[in-house]
């Protein structure tokens, strides 16, 4: 795969959501698909009510178009690899277009209980292993930078669930403030595009995480402070789940959680704020996930993205070099 198609492949994601929005967000806006916000979140956040929500499916439509259009131009023909990031992106958008529609549509405030969201991410999840299973995926796990490999055999569907279920739910984690996970998985989709054309190109994989860094740059158009729209649900389950899909897909399953690092601290910091609560009544943080503890102390939202973007970006470059400068 060369550059031109490279640079095409986001060209054209970025070109669609950019096109598209300025149709799409009204239409939203028109069937009163406004967010609603948590009382108990960041007082300031409570301006941002009725902004229109559910724009995450302006980037699954943007990344299924281009990574169809574009796979099919450079291989004239797919995968089982594109086929498979496919499912996960609607998959888990599907759960999350459900979860918003619930909340917004039917004022129901929590949308699908824990245990209905958990069911259908593990279900795909399955589905994912099975797919895998069927083409002879192998089944290790490798330190990166090292030749050190571990078998897991049926194990690896365990790591599978895992971690689309934990990728999917920390990166939803991670949606609270504007532009803050729209710049922050433009990172990891970039970082592990470079990883996935690297080396002995896996075009597919490339061209699906590359129409993701488009998609989400031409969001962030619409996204970043202040935002004429939220992904909603619908887009932080499906990009979560996609991460995920391709970090299984790459044999880089550990290398997730160094490029992903700012979805695992966000993750981190709520499970640190339920358990000292839960144990001793006090707060480790004055709100969680992190990134509303540094709006409690007085950080301005867009410092708070900036600095999270930044940490990011250094959380991809460590993955790049461990990945690469390492081998």
């Amino acid at each position: 795969m060369n550059l031109t198609v490279l640079i095409m492949t986001i060209g054209i994601a970025f070109l669609v959501t950019v096109l598209f929005s300025p149709i799409f967000i009204p239409f939203l806006r028109r069937l009163k698909f406004g967010q609603s916000i948590r009382e108990e979140g960041p007082q300031s956040h409570l301006k941002k009510s009725g902004t229109p929500t559910m724009g995450g499916i302006m980037i699954i439509l943007s990344i299924l178009i281009t990574s169809l259009i574009v796979t099919w131009k450079v291989n004239a023909g797919i995968g089982y690899e594109l086929w498979l990031l496919l499912l996960v992106l609607l998959g888990y958008g599907l759960l999350g277009f459900l979860d918003d529609f619930i909340k917004v549509v039917m004022k129901r405030n929590l949308g699908l209980t824990s245990l209905q969201k958990l069911i259908g991410q593990i279900v795909i999840a399955l589905i994912f292993f099975f797919v895998l299973q069927a083409n002879d995926f192998s089944t290790y796990i490798q330190i990166p930078g090292t030749n050190i490999q571990w078998e897991l055999g049926w194990f690896y569907a365990l790591l599978v669930i895992f971690m689309l279920v934990g990728s999917s739910n920390a990166v939803n984690l991670t949606d609270g403030l504007d532009g803050l996970l729209a710049g922050t998985a433009t990172i990891a989709f970039g970082a592990f595009a470079i990883l996935a054309w690297y080396g002995i190109p896996q075009t597919e994989i490339a061209i699906f995480a590359l129409a993701a860094v488009g998609a989400l740059l031409g969001f962030l158009v619409f996204n970043a402070h202040p935002a004429k729209v939220f992904m909603g649900d619908t887009g932080s389950l499906a990009l979560g789940g996609a991460i995920a899909g391709i970090a299984i897909l790459t044999k880089m399953e550990i290398l997730l959680v160094i490029i992903g690092g700012v979805f695992v601290i966000e993750t981190l910091s709520v499970i640190i704020q339920v358990i000292s609560f839960k144990t001793t009544g006090k707060r480790v943080f004055k709100m969680s996930p992190l990134h509303h503890h540094y709006e409690l102390l007085g950080w301005s939202e867009w410092r708070v993205v900036t600095t999270f973007w930044l940490v990011g970006l250094v959380f991809a470059a460590l993955g790049i070099f461990i990945e690469v400068g390492l081998n």
